[in-house]
């Protein structure tokens, strides 16, 4: 079997089982969709240990950052800026996902920005923005980062398998 072959199939069986638990038994702590996500960041930061983990850290990061742009947002601190103040917010902590590329482990901006537009997008559509300081699942900031270790760890197991089968 070729080993692209063995790929496709890794991924579409796992790719089923994840879909399965996301939408059954975790579906109250887990999103299929940003599992998706963390795992493709998976294969294109590297498909390696090391993706692994810098997939992770740039996905939660950018989670945490989204979650503090929700707060500030939410807050209504800055709303004496009027229009502007989003904006704002978006600018600065836009500024941090990516200032922070000098750290080995947050060095791929795009695995940290998948995880804040994950979770804003998340917080946006579910109407969850103020959630972000309530430590349980209808925080967006956890979703996101219970679902990216998750499928960061599929993508890990669907290479493997792939290795193991493509043989």
């Amino acid at each position: 079997m070729s080993k692209l072959t063995a790929l496709a199939v890794s991924i579409a069986v796992l790719g089923g089982v994840w879909a399965f638990l996301a939408l059954n038994p975790l579906a109250t702590i887990a999103l299929v969709w940003v599992g998706f996500i963390a795992w493709a960041c998976f294969f294109h930061t590297g498909g390696d240990t090391a993706a692994l983990q810098k997939t992770i850290a740039g996905m939660s990061y950018g989670a945490v950052i989204a979650g503090l742009a929700l707060f500030l947002v939410s807050s209504g601190m800055l709303e004496g800026l009027g229009v502007l103040a989003v904006p704002l917010i978006i600018t600065v902590t836009v500024f941090l996902l990516v200032i922070i590329a000098g750290c080995n482990l947050l060095s791929v901006v795009p695995a940290n920005v998948y995880g804040y537009a994950a979770t804003a997008g998340l917080a946006l559509t579910a109407g969850t923005a103020a959630n972000v300081t309530v430590m349980d699942a209808t925080n967006p900031v956890v979703l996101v980062i219970i679902s990216t270790v998750i499928g960061a760890l599929f993508g890990l197991a669907s290479g493997k398998l792939a290795a193991a089968i493509g043989k």
